[in-house]
């Protein structure tokens, strides 16, 4: 008779998910909001949309995406409270483009062996960017990996659903010559171009190295710099979307393909944006990767952020407005152009000044 084979012994330990359910419960219900319909556990996640029956006409507006490779940064120094955080923003900040407010979370973790204080520090990262994001998290799937994935190695990928009022929602259709730039400033790399920064930055350095602190970096460490969680801007955007109603036109997420493939996302065929290079501060860490991987201007202008998470595209009799009401907000701004006639494209002025801010 052949010997029993488990499904513990496979690798997948059922009990030790329980756990790491159980350690999440506190986060999952710190981001609760009142439409939040029951508890963990079950088939789905419910959340009541009564809300919207206020609303002309409500469209539900839906993101997903991942972390990507910087989770190889986590792993390798043995920090995972902030990737989550990641995790929220990429998709909050999406659907925050058409003036959507982002109602509820789910994620899903790949991991190779399950380890429930492992898991809890991925989730509360995840729980402090739903707070961040004012959204709840209802959900999520644990996928414990073995002999697909190595024990230490895990994967991050989540959606967000949000709605805006039809009326109400930011068109690039509404964008005219004329309109100001407002650029608002994130805290580094966030989530994108991370292939290319561990190649120039990580490869071949050790734990230690990676921690040690760097004066290029104003002492922070190549690891904490390329941590840095992602800026998440959904209140603060929120808040002066109701506060100046018809003065946002357009806003567009600078992620991945930097300013110069996301922007023009926020763009009609009729105008171009037109960005003026040197109004606004390179991080230490955006400078310090494209300097070792020698990237030209253009090279960096489509691939990282350069120092500018979102820019908001703005009626310019009402820039004065929206700056004040986002400095209200708590957002740093920077005015970093204009739109003019065009076909639907990013373009630059002010080539060779891309560091060149002098505030």
């Amino acid at each position: 008779m052949s010997e029993e084979i488990t499904y513990a012994a496979a690798g997948v330990d059922t009990a030790e998910g329980a756990r790491a359910v159980d350690a999440i419960k506190e986060t999952v219900h710190s981001t609760y909001r009142p439409e939040v319909v029951g508890d963990i556990g079950g088939f789905g996640g419910l959340f009541s949309i009564a809300a919207a029956k206020g609303m002309e006409d409500p469209l539900l507006v839906s993101g997903t995406d991942g972390v990507g490779t910087k989770l190889k940064v986590a792993q390798l120094v043995g920090k995972h409270g902030t990737v989550g955080i990641d995790l929220v923003a990429m998709c909050v900040n999406d659907i925050l483009a058409c003036g959507a407010e982002p109602l509820f979370f789910l994620d899903y973790i790949a991991i190779g062996k399950l380890r429930r204080e492992h898991v809890a520090e991925v989730v509360a990262g995840i729980g402090e960017g739903c707070r961040q994001a004012g959204c709840a998290l209802i959900g999520g799937e644990m996928a414990e990996h073995p002999g697909v994935m190595d024990p230490d190695d895990y994967d991050l990928s989540g959606f967000t659903v949000g709605v805006v009022d039809r009326p109400k929602m930011l068109d690039p259709e509404s964008v005219r010559e004329g309109d100001v730039l407002i650029g608002l400033a994130s805290s580094g790399l966030h989530s994108n171009g991370y292939s290319l920064a561990r190649k120039v930055c990580v490869e071949g350095k050790s734990t230690e190295e990676l921690l040690a602190p760097v004066d290029a970096l104003d002492g922070k460490s190549v690891g904490e710099a390329l941590l840095t969680p992602t800026r998440i801007y959904v209140k603060q955007v929120l808040s002066v979307l109701a506060e100046c109603p018809k003065a946002v036109r357009a806003l567009a997420h600078i992620t991945g393909g930097g300013i110069t493939e996301n922007l023009n996302r926020a763009l009609n065929s009729q105008v171009n944006a037109q960005v003026d290079l040197g109004t606004w501060p390179v991080p230490a860490i955006v400078k310090y990767v494209c300097e070792a991987a020698d990237l030209s201007e253009g090279q960096a202008l489509k691939t990282f952020n350069m120092g500018v998470g979102m820019i908001l595209i703005v009626d310019p009799d009402r820039a004065d407005e929206v700056e004040a009401a986002l400095a209200k907000a708590g957002e740093t701004t920077y005015r970093v152009g204009r739109i003019v006639a065009g076909a639907g494209e990013v373009e630059y002025t002010g080539e060779g000044n891309l560091y060149g801010y002098e505030g």
